[in-house]
């Protein structure tokens, strides 16, 4: 390879590299706090497992507010406790009250707050689940949990950005997806034979008589057969 040649690979080399770097460092963190499972059936209760990753390499997580959609509301919502961090749920007057089992509730659940202590903070490089169980889903397309992480050094990063189609947001919110319920299935004919409409008891194969009467059918053709065959057969002649 000629001094020429080297020089313009060389060249090549370092233009890649640059490229790669700057393609990269426009790429958006790709750890931001989700919750799980990513989507939940309406009227159903759902357990919400909130997952925040410590995105600092000099400083830890002590402080995770999750806020409950105020258009969304969840008549009940209650907490799994994680070890070493105190939780704080506050809630808020429901403009327009919601049913729950026949009762009607007129508060909800607003925000969860959790709180660690010295020795439990998400330090760099770890992450941290948090539990929730909550329900009935009301009756949307989805649920968004704006959130907000504060961390050891006080600086709060505020994962409260929307989802919107075409967009990758810098610091999304988590977000549930909320599925209708599954169509109920049709419940089949009562046979004609049912013993609730006077008739003849169903049988226990479901009402089908087919069965039961291929098996006596066939039973009666072997006995018919046995029958010919011993009548066919001759008799020993008399001393």
């Amino acid at each position: 390879m000629t001094i020429g040649a080297r020089a313009r690979w060389r060249a090549a080399v370092v233009t890649v590299a640059a490229a790669a770097m700057v393609g990269l460092s426009a790429v958006p963190a790709a750890a931001h706090v989700t919750v799980n499972p990513k989507e939940a059936t309406v009227g159903g209760y759902a357990r919400l497992t909130f997952r925040v990753p410590n995105e600092k390499d000099n400083a830890s997580t002590v402080k995770v507010e999750v806020a409950l959609p105020e258009d969304a509301p969840f008549a009940s919502v209650s907490i799994k406790p994680t070890p070493g961090w105190t939780v704080v749920v506050e809630k808020r007057k429901l403009a327009t009250p919601i049913k729950n089992h026949d009762t009607e509730i007129t508060e909800a659940a607003s925000k969860i707050t959790w709180t660690a202590d010295a020795a439990s903070a998400v330090k760099p490089g770890q992450f941290q689940e948090f539990d929730v169980s909550a329900g009935p889903v009301p009756e949307v397309s989805q649920v968004v949990f704006k959130a907000l992480q504060t961390y050891s050094d006080g600086d709060v990063v505020r994962w409260i950005d929307e989802p919107k189609p075409g967009e990758e947001a810098e610091h999304p919110a988590p977000v549930l997806k909320v599925v209708p319920k599954p169509a109920a299935a049709a419940s089949p004919a009562a046979p004609a034979g049912n013993s609730a409409s006077g008739g003849t008891p169903a049988s226990s194969d479901g009402g089908n008589g087919w069965p039961l009467g291929l098996s006596i059918a066939a039973l009666v053709v072997a006995l018919a057969a046995l029958g010919l065959a011993l009548r066919g057969k001759p008799t020993a002649a008399q001393p």
